[in-house]
């Protein structure tokens, strides 16, 4: 009887009340319309997506890897040694996955996509509204957050292909589940995302790191030219190289980027201070690092390091665990010249040993590149920041797309000879550029293909490329890096394991495809 009472009650009151009694107005957090009354709002929302959607499949754990390592764990190139208990590397591996076996990994990466997506579309709609915002402020602000919302689209449209297109905030329980979209029409709204940061913004034009690490126009042009690259080959085949170039090349051409050069004595390389290593050891390179995840000791620390040794740690070492969470196999290795490619030497890209009180300890070959030596043996906590576009990758586009489009001009192998150059640290940088020049314009694509392979092994940019390029990267255990690059669909990966037309996409967590009967079938295949 007391709760009739009550209803009784509230319903004479609610009869005699205003319009604005029955307004919610939540005590325990900030609606939107609340929280856009000054910039620092809008600066707030969208300092956010510096950590959310895309950045978070760049973070990890000791034992899993990072999220967007999963490409690379299906490519059969990489592994994990607690794959034992992390089931998403043991079935892209073994290509045994589904929707079932890795609905929560792959679900988890939906989410954090589309948790970024929605951070972003927040910001997108009330940033033009928000008082005491400069036009100007606002345009930036505006730039930044679809640059984020294009870049989490371009992961979902790689990994999964058609998906739900939401380009508002959700603020009530309508229109809460959505149809996929087209592939196409997912890119084309990447495209006018990315050509408004670019065209529009006003964003900065200088690096990120001299831009106090937000967003950048030629952060904004990389990530464009990326997505003409992969709207030109599978599944799309929209032939924008032409547009992919001019991108690559206007972030060249800005002249605020260059490749770190290694330090020389005697006219040998110091080996410690190859340009790898200073990569390595610097927070973030502000000519060679496009855009990358921030990072900060006490505040939002890097896993990394730990990825850096195997199990069979050094006892010297302060983290109680390391892991060989991507850790390259042998087939992997075989992809590099062992005698004339700085990257494949000891400590350059990779290590094996370390000598500890004149003791020389061996293990698998780890990423060096993530080495840090302060947080591995005096801290155990790391604040270097982590390359997700980076200079090299510009040069590679635009080398590929200028061949595609134009044929092999000197400018394209200009831009390719750049980057190996720099690796074949023997050769001379001419004659690596003629021998380029007299190459067909296919040949000279995989040949592009080769130092993507072997350049952006730290990016994770493998598996993307295997798909929009539908070859597989075949290589030989003859030391001399030679790379073959045949069809993927019936290759076997290096467990074994047959590629077929499904593996193309990741299945849909079936979790997800519960919560929204609108996503229809499941991809084909799974």
């Amino acid at each position: 009887m007391k709760k009739i009472h009550i209803v009784i009650a509230l319903t004479a009151l609610l009869s005699f009340s205003c319009d604005s009694f029955l307004e919610e107005r939540p005590l325990d957090e900030l609606s939107s319309q609340q929280n856009f009354k000054e910039p620092n709002h809008a600066y707030n929302a969208v300092n956010s997506l510096y950590r959310n959607g895309v950045p978070q499949l760049f973070d990890g754990s000791h034992y899993g890897g990072a999220e967007a390592m999963i490409g690379n764990y299906m490519s059969g190139f990489f592994d994990n040694e607690y794959k034992g208990q992390e089931i998403h590397v043991q079935h892209t591996q073994q290509l045994t996955l589904n929707g079932n076996n890795l609905s929560s990994y792959l679900g988890g990466i939906w989410d954090d996509l589309y948790s970024g997506i929605s951070r972003a579309n927040n910001a997108i709609k009330y940033i033009p509204t928000t008082p005491g915002l400069a036009e100007a402020e606002a345009k930036k602000l505006l730039g930044e957050a679809r640059f984020f919302r294009a870049y989490a689209y371009f992961y979902l449209v790689r990994m999964f292909g058609g998906v739900p297109l939401v380009t508002e905030p959700y603020e009530s329980l309508e229109n809460l589940y959505i149809n996929r979209a087209s592939v196409a029409d997912v890119y084309a709204l990447i495209e006018e995302d990315l050509k408004f940061a670019v065209n529009e913004a006003g964003l900065a034009t200088t690096s990120m790191v001299t831009n106090g690490k937000r967003v950048t126009k030629g952060a904004a042009a990389t990530l464009l030219a990326d997505v003409y690259l992969n709207m030109s080959g599978f599944p799309l085949q929209a032939n924008r190289y032409a547009d992919a170039a001019a991108m690559a090349k206007s972030v060249i051409e800005s002249g605020t980027y260059s490749l770190e050069q290694h330090e020389m004595s005697g006219g040998n390389v110091v080996m410690e201070n190859s340009a790898y290593n200073k990569l390595r050891k610097s927070d973030a390179s502000a000519t060679e690092y496009v855009f990358f995840h921030e990072y900060a000791v006490g505040i939002a620390e890097t896993i990394y390091p730990v990825w850096s040794y195997t199990t069979s740690k050094p006892s010297t070492v302060k983290y109680a665990i390391t892991n060989g969470a991507y850790a390259p196999r042998n087939q992997f290795l075989w992809g590099y010249d062992n005698a004339n490619d700085l990257r494949a030497q000891e400590k350059q890209y990779y290590h094996s040993s370390i000598v500890i009180n004149g003791e020389t300890k061996t293990f698998p070959p780890t990423p060096y590149f993530w080495h840090d030596d302060q947080a591995l043996f005096e801290t155990a906590s790391s604040g270097k920041d982590i390359e997700m576009y980076g200079y090299a990758d510009v040069l590679l586009i635009a080398a590929e797309a200028i061949a595609k489009s134009q044929g092999v001009t000197a400018e394209a192998a200009e831009y390719l000879t750049q980057v190996r150059s720099r690796a074949y640290w023997k050769s001379n940088a001419a004659t690596i550029k003629s021998g380029l020049q007299g190459l067909s314009a296919n040949d000279f694509v995989e040949e592009v293909w080769k130092e993507r392979y072997r350049e952006l092994v730290f990016e994770f940019k493998l598996w993307f490329d295997m798909i929009r390029t539908r070859k597989y990267p075949e290589t030989t255990q003859n030391g001399n890096g030679e790379i073959t690059f045949v069809d993927l669909i019936g290759h076997t990966n290096t467990w074994g394991k047959t590629f077929e037309e499904k593996h193309l996409l990741f299945p849909i967590s079936e979790l997800e495809r519960q919560r929204n009967k609108n996503l229809g079938e499941q991809n084909p295949g799974y």
